[in-house]
This record gives structure tokens, sequence and C-alpha cells, in this order.
């Protein structure tokens, strides 16, 4: 391989143009190995960036502080951080010392703000939104104080030859707690509630060969945080492992339960190893910490998950389709629309619906977007066309049951699954999706792609999940006195399916999840008593969703199948056992 050579300056250079010939990637004229500069204070300080070849839009990204005496390109190329990143089609971002070395964490705080506020939000290249990081000798505690002050932001984390943090440093964080504040809607908290502290922020850690008896404060506090068992045990490659506690009641690990870990090794480990624990982590929701939580990251090769592409009204278009081992002949399937600046990528894990599938033995189909406000970004752009496409294919492609195709979304991707249900219900035996409601207009249609369709007023089985803290034009609920977008869903739906409001099954909503965070209304086909309408809001969420909600969501659409006639005449059934009783299933 070819050495990096010189970094090649982003300070004035033009954002990139977009490249439609690359579906869900960087633009080619990106990828490389660039520097970015900054003035701190009237020091000019710098960082690098390389974006290997294949590094796709919001790519996960490693931020590495390298060591003191070292030429950045030759630790790169000689540690294999490269090689890492050209073979995971990820990015690096690389912090470097000032002029005069790596000076004291607190210090460094200017530069580390500068550089990362840099990295969060630019037009060159777009990132995955939390983040791996890993900081070598003096950058070390420079890097930990940053994960200190912004833990919500961090997946995994690993130190070498570190001297962390001060115990001053760590209480003046600690002891912070997260209020109910969010980029939409503030998020009102019962009487009674204890706030989420900072040093309750659930974060992978692993220190290699670290100054042990300076490191001792830094150790206890993510040990307090990790909520780990007191006594580590031995592991051949980690060293010494603290397990997060059994029965944690951790808010960050509510749904995938007590993975979490910090471990300490006394000798060298190599990149390889450093990478196989940062990885084995993914992470959602950087701005709310009711929201946040750490999961297993999807391993694609292992689980057999395909990237697709394909010709979509003269574009190149990416897709993901992931069919389990637990999949058996004929099996359902459901299209998954991410939100808008989410790729099928991010959604993978930011969701957590293969697990669904796994357990399930469902097949999923995940819908990238296409380019749209910047060359870097991403948003839903000829869905209609897109869908049409994608059932054909799935079902020439694979052994599915074409009775059981469901929709379901995550904002802009829930908008584009609600008018679908409106516009197009014969498509689909059920949708569920959430923070997006929609409703026709005065018109009495619906907009898909810039075009307005007619709402075919039939009945479909709907599911809709919000936030509390969500998009303004959502929160509330349907028994307030304020009229809004899900108002307007819920009256649409509930007049074609011949019900009122106060069809409900308990207007004071049934509580279930963790810290009964869902508050659940039901409606049911005056028929057959099928659940026909179901609305939730979860009371601890802003606007991104959560992975504790995709298995709400299957837990609905499975139960619902539809026929279509030779004259387009659409046949719902209702099955109480999910297709798995023979004879079971009734008309809707």
């Amino acid at each position: 391989m070819a050495p990096l050579g010189e970094a090649q300056p982003l300070d004035g250079r033009p954002f990139p143009a977009y490249d439609y010939t690359r579906a869900n990637k960087l633009p080619r004229e990106m990828t490389g190995y660039w520097t970015k500069s900054f003035d701190v204070g009237g020091t000019t300080r710098t960082a690098k960036v390389y974006i290997s070849p294949a590094t796709p839009i919001r790519a996960y990204y490693t931020v590495i502080a390298v060591p003191d005496g070292t030429d950045t390109a030759d630790f790169l190329q000689s540690s294999g951080w490269r090689d890492v990143a050209d073979q995971r089609q990820e990015g690096l971002f690389v912090l470097e010392p000032g002029p005069a070395g790596w000076t004291a964490a607190e210090a460094e705080a200017d530069y580390l703000a500068a550089a990362l506020g840099f990295y969060q939000s630019n037009n060159y290249f777009s990132i995955f939104g939390e983040n791996y990081l890993v900081g070598y000798g003096g950058g070390a505690p420079a890097l930990e104080a940053w994960a200190v002050a912004n833990p919500l932001k961090v997946i995994a984390q690993v130190y070498v030859d570190s001297a962390g943090l001060s115990a001053a440093y760590l209480e003046s964080y600690g002891s912070r707690e997260y209020d109910g504040r969010t980029q939409y809607s503030p998020v009102d908290f019962p009487a009674g509630f204890r706030l989420i502290r900072y040093d309750e922020t659930v974060l992978p850690t692993w220190y290699i060969r670290p100054d042990t008896r300076r490191a001792a404060a830094s150790l206890a506090y993510w040990k307090r945080s990790n909520d780990t068992v007191p006594s580590g045990h031995h592991d051949d490659v980690l060293g010494t492992v603290y397990r997060q506690r059994r029965g944690s009641d951790r808010w960050m690990t509510s749904h995938a339960g007590p993975i979490s870990k910090v471990a300490v090794r006394k000798d060298r480990a190599s990149t390889r190893r450093i990478v196989e624990f940062l990885t084995a982590y993914t992470r959602y929701e950087n701005s709310f910490a009711y929201g946040n939580q750490l999961y297993p990251r999807a391993d694609f090769r292992r689980l057999g998950i395909e990237v697709h592409t394909m010709q979509v009204a003269g574009f190149v278009r990416e897709y993901l389709v992931y069919r389990p081992r637990s999949a058996r002949r004929k099996a359902p399937v459901v299209f998954v629309w991410p939100g808008d600046s989410q790729t099928d990528k991010v959604f993978v894990d930011a969701t957590q619906w293969w697990k669904v599938a796994d357990r399930e033995g469902i097949i999923l189909v995940i819908v990238c977007e296409q380019y749209s406000r910047t060359s870097v970004v991403v948003s839903h752009r000829d869905s209609l066309a897109f869908y049409r496409q994608l059932r054909d294919v799935i079902a020439a492609r694979h052994d599915v049951d074409t009775t059981r195709f469901y929709s379901t979304g995550q904002s802009a991707g829930s908008g584009v699954t609600q008018n679908l249900a409106i516009a197009f219900p014969e498509y689909f035996a059920a949708v569920a999706s959430s923070s997006f409601p929609a409703a026709p207009n005065a018109a009495g249609t619906v907009t898909l792609d810039g075009v307005a369709y007619p709402a075919r007023r039939q009945k479909i089985p709907n599911y809709l999940i919000y936030g509390y803290g969500d998009i303004q034009g959502f929160v509330g609920t349907l028994w307030d006195d304020t009229q809004n977008q899900t108002d307007s869903w819920a009256q649409y739906h509930l007049g074609v399916d011949g019900l009122t409001l106060a069809d409900v099954d308990t207007v004071a909503g049934r509580r279930s999840g963790f810290r009964d965070r869902f508050q659940t209304w039901t409606w049911y086909d005056k028929n057959t008593h099928a659940p026909i309408l179901k609305l939730t809001r979860n009371v601890y969420r802003s606007h991104n969703t959560t992975a504790e909600e995709p298995p709400l969501l299957w837990d609905f659409l499975k139960h619902y199948s539809r026929e279509i006639a030779a004259d387009g005449t659409v046949a719902r059934y209702y099955s109480p056992s999910a297709f798995r009783r023979p004879g079971d299933r009734r008309r809707i």
C-alpha cells in the first residue's frame, strides 16, 4: 500500500460536488488524507482526517489522539489504523499535539472543542453521530476529559499509556444531571422522578498500560459509571475485566441488558484488539439522556446482511436485505424507511431491527435515501418508485409471503409509511411507524415525492409511536385542547375504521416498558374486536428512535395479512397467533 503522503488542506477548500454515481458513499473527491487548522488562543493547531475509498454517508469514525513526538501519517500506517479504516469502510479523525506537545487535559479543552466541533458538523463529510475514542500517551487524558464532559456522544473508549484525570475534574462533571430539555419539545418528569447523573452514563472503557497510581481516579469513575461488579476477572485479551453487574438498572442499558464493561491490561494490545473491543458496541441518541441507549453492533459479515444497489428513476440507490437463519419458507417482510439523514446502515444499528428479525424469523428490507441538501447528507426521494421496484425484486429473489408485507419507518420514514398507508393501502397488510403522523389535507390528498395522491379511505391496521419531547406538531395527547398532526392522523383513521375517539380502550392509556415509559391507547374493530388502530406515547424520549420500540411495532404488525383479488379488492385478516396456529385468522 502506498504511503499516505502529505495531507491535503481543507482550509478554504470548496465543499464537494454531488456524486450520483456512488450510492450512499461520500463523494469520491473527499476520500483520502486531509488536514484542518484551528486558531486556539492565537496558536495554530491542526487535526487530520482519513476517509477510506468506500466510506459511506454518516459512517462510524474513530477519534484518535496521537502521542507526542510522532508523525501522524507514519503513526496511522505503522499502527494499522489506516488499514482498519479501509477494511471497515470507516473514517478516522485524528487529534494532534500542539507545538510544545500535549499539555494538561483541562488546558486542551479549547482545542478539543474547536476540532471536534468541526468534526461533528461540516459539509466535507458526515458522521454516524456517536463516536469511538482512542487516546495515546499525552493525548489520552485530553480526549478522556472530553468524554467525561460529553458522555452521550461516545460509544466506547480506549486509552493507551494514560495518566488519567484528576478526581477533582471527574467530580466536577460526575454530579451533573440530565434534565428534560430537548432540541424539540421539553419533557416534564413526574413528581419524585430522579434525574440521571453524568456518572451514571454507561460507557465501555479499556485502559491499556495505564499509570496505575495516577489513573486510579479515572478507573474508579468509569467503574461507577458502568455500574460494574467490585472485583474483576481475568481475560486473556482485555486483562482484568469489571463487568456491568447483573441486574443493573442503568437507563442506557435498559433494552440490551448489562453489556458494558471496564477493563485494564498491563501490557501492549494490538490495534486489531482495540477495534474488536470498540466495535462490539453501538449507541444512539446523543442529545437526550433518557432516550440514549448502548447496544451490541450488528456484524454484517457474520449475520449475512446483504448490501445491494439498483437504479431508481435514473439514480443509483442502495438498500439492505437481512434474511436471518431463523426465517423459514414464506417469511413475512418488513420494509424499513429511515428518518431524514439516516442511511440504511445507520438504521440497522440505531433501531436494532436485526435483533427482532433474528428472534421472529422475518426478512428486513431497509431503504437508503439519496443525496439531498448537501453532497454528504441524504433524505427520501422517489420513494414510491423505489418501493414498487423493491417489492418485485424481493418477491422474485426470496421465498416470502407476499400477503404479509409490512411497512415501518422513523421520522421522515414514518411520513413515507403513513402516506403510503393512506394513498396505497393495498400495498401492505399493516403499517407501524414512529414520530411522524400523516393525514390528508383539505383537498383530501397526501403528497409523495412532490406528487399529490387522493386518500383512498380504506381500512389498514395502523400503529404510531411518538415521544413526549417530540417535534412540536406531534406532542400532547388526543384529549388535550391542541389540535395537531397526531390528532389529524387519528381522526382520519378512526373515521375510515368506523370508530370515534370515545371507542378507545382507556383514556388514561395502558402503561408498560422500562419505568412505565410507554403510554398506549388502542381501538378495536367493531366486528372482530381485532386491534385496528394503536397509539403510544414514549414519555421518556425526544424525537429520535430507541430500540425498545421496534419489538412493539412488530408485535402489532405480525397479526395481519391481506389478499388482493383479481379485481383489486383487498381482504384483510387478523390472526391472534400471528399465523402460527392454522385456521385462527378472521377477516377484518
